[in-house]
């Protein structure tokens, strides 16, 4: 009877400490999951957006080309086509003369009273295909005096034009000459060479159209 009552009294307490240990081990049980899920949340970044990769794309060329040979700006002829300014030649230089100079042989003088001289190479990039090169000449050097004291070598893609006189050509100084040139691009380039002979070669203008 005794063991009895020392039982009953000792029950309250005992259930008394289960609980608390309950409701101890509920609270970590808690806190851990809680911690695990924030470890987890933490752990996975977001995912990264790439950026587009851009290509670099060129401009398309405009055709048909004119350059105008010795001239740092364009130039618009008498029919309205634009000329660009010099450029696509490898080396050489350029000059430029009076602005009353007067050209025989064409309704366009100013665009022979510039040049470029003394060059060993042009190059332009244009779609593969067929062309209609023409090449602008005019002999407006002061010191050259007749036939035979320009003679000058030039190719145009594969074809060779050989001991070319411009004055010869013209028929005498500051007279126009355009010398036509049928040709086929096949690396993307229309190349020309220029080869001395007596003084330095000189042109005063190219064009590029394509062959109809």
């Amino acid at each position: 009877m005794q063991n009895t009552k020392s039982l009953m009294h000792s029950l309250p307490g005992c259930f008394v400490a289960v609980l608390a240990l309950c409701l101890f081990a509920g609270c970590k049980t808690e806190q851990f999951s809680t911690e695990q899920s924030s470890t987890k949340v933490a752990s996975t970044p977001p995912a990264a957006t790439a950026a587009p990769a851009t290509a670099s794309v060129p401009a398309p060329v405009t055709m048909p080309v004119r350059i105008k040979a010795g001239l740092t700006t364009s130039f618009t002829d008498s029919d309205g086509n634009v000329w660009l300014a010099d450029q696509g030649f490898a080396d050489g230089d350029t000059t430029d003369r009076a602005t009353d100079l007067q050209i025989a042989n064409t309704k366009d003088p100013g665009l022979y009273r510039t040049e470029h001289y003394s060059m060993t190479s042009f190059s332009y990039p244009v779609p593969n295909g067929k062309y209609i090169v023409k090449l602008h000449f005019a002999e407006t050097f002061d010191g050259i005096t007749g036939p035979g004291e320009r003679v000058f070598s030039f190719n145009v893609e594969g074809q060779e034009f050989k001991d070319f006189d411009v004055w010869a050509k013209a028929g005498g100084p500051n007279r126009a000459y355009i010398e036509t040139v049928n040709v086929e691009v096949t690396d993307g380039k229309l190349n020309i060479t220029f080869t001395p002979k007596v003084e330095n070669p000189e042109i005063n203008g190219i064009e590029i159209v394509p062959a109809s």
